[in-house]
């Protein structure tokens, strides 16, 4: 039995789902990936999906539908997804296990590729626990 590459948070699903619900008829979820950029060497990406990609792995949680980009998913094996509304700002956040820095302004992140042996040896413990 496989595992979700992320998770998300209510507050994340019930966003995901009011974009969805604003963005028209096509709307189907939100897409997130990872490329390289900012002053961390990587930002992650959303973006609004009206047609899935059979590559993507889909998660879901009470309705809302995030896909993630293939290329993503060994960065993101762990992650959850949340969103947050602060005096300064509002979007989603990610807690994601892969992250070993990120800059000052929290826009981009340094990610490494998740360690696959010990994600199979946590379910492994979790499983018999």
């Amino acid at each position: 039995m496989g595992f979700a590459v992320m998770t998300m948070t209510d507050a994340a699903a019930a966003r995901v789902k009011q974009i969805v619900s604003n963005s028209g008829p096509d709307a189907a979820g939100i897409r997130v990936g990872i490329k390289k950029g900012g002053c961390a060497g990587m930002e992650y990406t959303v973006d609004l999906v009206t047609e899935a990609n059979a590559k993507d792995d889909m998660i879901e949680r009470d309705g809302a539908k995030v896909w993630i980009e293939p290329s993503a998913v060994l960065y993101l094996l762990g992650t959850q997804m949340d969103f947050e509304t602060t005096k300064m700002r509002s979007g989603f956040i990610f807690v994601n296990p892969n992250q070993t820095s990120a800059c000052g302004c929290g826009e981009s992140v340094e990610l490494k590729p998740a360690d696959l042996a010990a994600l199979a040896k946590q379910r492994e413990a979790e499983t018999h626990a």
